[in-house]
């Protein structure tokens, strides 16, 4: 993976890369020759990314913290001397009815996926390079309804129309919304109420919402590995909307 105009390592920052895709996004990216780091809250975790790596620099924080992002981005430019790539992968969502969230629930998903995404990009994006990118996830479930995450999907909802704000007041830099379908292995769904899961998969599949075959944590991380690289090669080249579901059929209900 090399930075846009020169055969240097690209440097790439990865926010969430404890678990799932940001986990196995940094692996394929060190893989491909980036310069990473690494960021979370559990140092353990980040621990074993970057051994599974084989390279790859460690820096914890937590992003529901302003003052934690600054200084978790302060860090990684330390180390790496700048930033070519900020990939946003770190995700909360609980199943609950809209009509069962309360206040405690709503800050718990915003304060990851909306208020984490604006503190590290208020920190980051005057550290990445002209023509540079900031990719952040979000989800399916913003085009249309799924039962049990309509708060998930109202956060992800914002986060795509911060980015959009971002790209209008800030060209020099890009920014891409990575729109993600049903993947696995993740930890997404790990507070998930069992009680609340059956009923809910149930109304997944009857309304034809699930494909027969997820997509493998894997293959997505290195598709996304490859298209960064190249549009990293390609700085005239916007990579404003990827949308990445599973080509398999729709489950049988």
């Amino acid at each position: 993976m090399r930075s846009r105009t020169t055969d240097e390592a690209a440097r790439v920052l990865v926010v969430g890369a404890s678990a799932g895709i940001g986990a196995a996004f940094a692996v394929r990216a060190v893989a491909g020759g980036a310069e990473v780091v690494v960021t979370a809250r559990r140092a353990d975790r980040l621990a074993d990314t970057v051994a599974e790596a084989g390279g790859g620099h460690v820096v914890v924080g937590d992003l529901r913290s302003e003052e934690d992002c600054r200084r978790m981005v302060a860090d990684a430019v330390d180390v790496m001397g700048g930033i070519d790539l900020v990939m946003y992968s770190a995700g909360f969502a609980p199943l609950r009815s809209v009509a069962d969230a309360d206040e405690a629930d709503l800050a718990a998903v915003f304060e990851t996926n909306v208020f984490g995404v604006q503190h590290v990009l208020r920190a980051a994006v005057p550290q990445v390079a002209p023509g540079g990118i900031v990719a952040v996830l979000s989800s399916e479930s913003v085009m249309r309804p799924w039962a049990g995450l309509g708060i998930y999907a109202s956060s992800k909802a914002a986060v795509e129309t911060l980015l959009r704000s971002w790209r209008f007041e800030h060209p020099e830099v890009r920014f891409s919304c990575v729109t993600v379908g049903a993947t696995q292995p993740t930890e997404f769904g790990t507070e998930f109420e069992p009680e609340a899961l059956g009923p809910a998969y149930a109304s997944w599949a009857r309304h034809g919402m699930l494909p027969a075959t997820f997509m493998d944590t894997g293959d997505l991380a290195q598709f996304m590995v490859d298209t960064f690289t190249s549009a990293l090669a390609h700085p005239g080249i916007g990579v404003e909307q990827l949308t990445l579901r599973s080509s398999s059929p729709i489950a049988d209900p």
